[in-house]
């Protein structure tokens, strides 16, 4: 699924095939929490790169008792700040990105403009998928999207899915 919502991202040019390079690193998440960061910067040194972009929160972990996640948004990077043997490693921390309901796309998140942005979660992108809903223009590509809509069809029971019919007896 990954690599044909991959190929409509770039034929749709949200990415630039030209300049662009697509690298799967398949590594599984684990760990969690500083050491799921940790390993994943030192995966990354041991295969050449000399820059990582650490996302906001090691694996978006929820506290065990309060309503809050378990961790800062900018965890990753102080993880990895203070990490050793991470010296040559450049940490580009991540830009904050949400859908810009002025602009109609996707853009990164102005605090000045707050009320001018939706977040979308992954578990919101699921659930419009899984009920076929679209999300709002120029959240996505629409190819990627049809990817998306399609995989979550054929998780679904043939008797529920219209898609699929009975097979009819000879």
């Amino acid at each position: 699924m990954i690599r044909i919502s991959i190929k409509f991202v770039l034929e749709d040019g949200v990415l630039n095939p030209d300049s662009t390079v697509v690298s799967i690193f398949p590594s599984p998440m684990h760990y969690a929490g500083p050491t799921e960061v940790q390993w994943h910067a030192k995966a990354r040194i041991n295969a050449g790169a000399n820059f990582y972009i650490v996302g906001r929160d090691p694996a978006g972990m929820s506290h065990p008792i309060e309503k809050r996640d378990l961790y800062d948004a900018d965890h990753g990077k102080k993880v990895l700040s203070m990490a050793p043997g991470l010296e040559k490693l450049n940490i580009l921390p991540f830009r904050v990105a949400a859908y810009d309901t002025k602009k109609k796309k996707m853009d990164f998140f102005d605090p000045s403009r707050k009320d001018d942005f939706l977040f979308i979660s992954g578990t919101k992108m699921r659930t419009l998928a899984k009920n076929r809903e679209s999300p709002p223009d120029g959240f996505m590509c629409p190819g990627g999207w049809k990817v998306l809509v399609d995989y979550y069809d054929s998780l679904t029971p043939p008797e529920t899915n219209p898609k699929f019919r009975e097979a009819v007896p000879a």
